[in-house]
């Protein structure tokens, strides 16, 4: 985010589709933090993992779950600890139509190519 330094604010909305229950039952979210460069590849600044299993059972239950903003410890390649991240998660349960499977709008950075 330029000119915000070293606290920058997404504000992002992200909408994924989950299937639930699924096959497995390790759901969770991982965000990747990267920094933006011009003339050069963008570099990893740190991830965090969020478990979502209650979340998305609770969401299930109840039409929908807000899990309230937490701040989580990003890691870095190494694994050391590089900062912290704020994140909120709101989860809708809504019924999948045919004509939502070739959605574009899903999913989240589409230039991610860290691994």
């Amino acid at each position: 985010m330029a000119g915000q330094g070293g606290n920058p604010k997404w504000n992002e909305k992200l909408k994924f589709r989950v299937e639930y229950p699924g096959s497995g039952d390790d759901y969770k979210l991982t965000f990747r933090v990267m920094d933006h460069d011009t003339f050069t590849a963008d570099d990893f600044l740190g991830q965090t993992t969020i478990h979502v299993d209650d979340l998305l059972s609770l969401g299930v239950e109840n039409g929908s779950y807000d899990m309230r903003t937490t701040k989580y410890r990003l890691d870095a390649a190494n694994g050391n600890y590089c900062g912290d991240i704020k994140i909120g998660v709101k989860f809708t349960c809504e019924a999948m139509t045919v004509d939502d499977e070739d959605d574009d709008d899903i999913g989240g950075w589409k230039d991610s190519d860290y691994e």
